[in-house]
């Protein structure tokens, strides 16, 4: 059995509340990580996630990095198909219970508490990233500076898979629009009271600075309506420019 980790280093914490608020849904699913009722619909790994395996193994990639990995799914899995797997998140619940699913699954994990505006990790330290259903919880500013951090972290032909919202998606414009194609729900369900950002094809070649886009596909996550773009991109050599730099 194998054996499980987590780093809890000091320079690793980054506040969850850093940053002015806008990417401010953690809230949210810090609330939903607490209980096993949150936790449940959130428990095995995504198909589309698990059909990049084929790809990460013929680029025999090494490490990968699971970002907002809530209670570690999607880490587990990575650890599961033999690669050195981390996860950061910025909810200490989801931190919590992906390390419990570690040590049940008896096998090590690399997890951080912390913030996308700042990853807490060294350049090109990353052959795969992971950023399901988290980038599009800001304004298009929260999501450049995540991006840019992630193309940072990426090795250059790294991957990056990542789902966005979709202007198709039923919620688009619905709220108050808090920044452009930013909106807030402040009595809508879910986590609609915080920010949340969508893109048209446009946008999402725009905000992705410094990647090559493989694969992009818009459709219906949930059945409802729920309109996101399921995209794989591979990083470029050179850096994607940091708008707060």
């Amino acid at each position: 059995m194998g054996e499980q980790t987590i780093d809890t280093s000091a320079d690793a914490d980054v506040s969850a509340d850093a940053g002015g608020g806008t990417d401010s849904a953690h809230r949210y699913w810090d609330d939903t990580w607490r209980t096993e009722h949150g936790r449940s619909a959130w428990a095995e790994a995504d198909p589309w996630v698990a059909s990049v395996l084929p790809r990460l193994r013929e680029r025999q990639a090494g490490r990968t990095l699971d970002l907002g990995c809530g209670p570690g799914r999607h880490a587990v899995f990575f650890a599961r198909s033999g690669f050195e797997s981390h996860g950061l998140d910025a909810s200490a619940y989801g931190i919590e219970h992906a390390s419990r699913a570690a040590r049940e699954a008896g096998i090590t994990l690399y997890l951080k508490q912390g913030s996308l505006a700042a990853l807490p990790y060294a350049d090109d330290s990353f052959d795969y990233v992971l950023a399901f259903n988290v980038v599009y919880h800001g304004t298009e500013a929260d999501a450049e500076h995540a991006l840019a951090e992630v193309r940072r972290v990426l090795r250059p032909g790294g991957l990056y898979q990542a789902t966005m919202l979709s202007k198709r998606n039923v919620e688009y414009g619905r709220g108050s629009e808090v920044a452009p194609n930013t909106f807030v729900q402040p009595r809508g369900p879910g986590d609609k009271a915080h920010p949340h950002l969508f893109a048209d094809e446009r946008d999402l070649l725009r905000l992705h600075s410094g990647f090559r886009l493989l694969a992009a596909e818009d459709r219906d996550q949930t059945g409802g309506g729920e309109q996101h773009w399921y995209c794989l991109f591979e990083a470029l050599p050179g850096r994607a420019s940091n708008p707060g730099s």
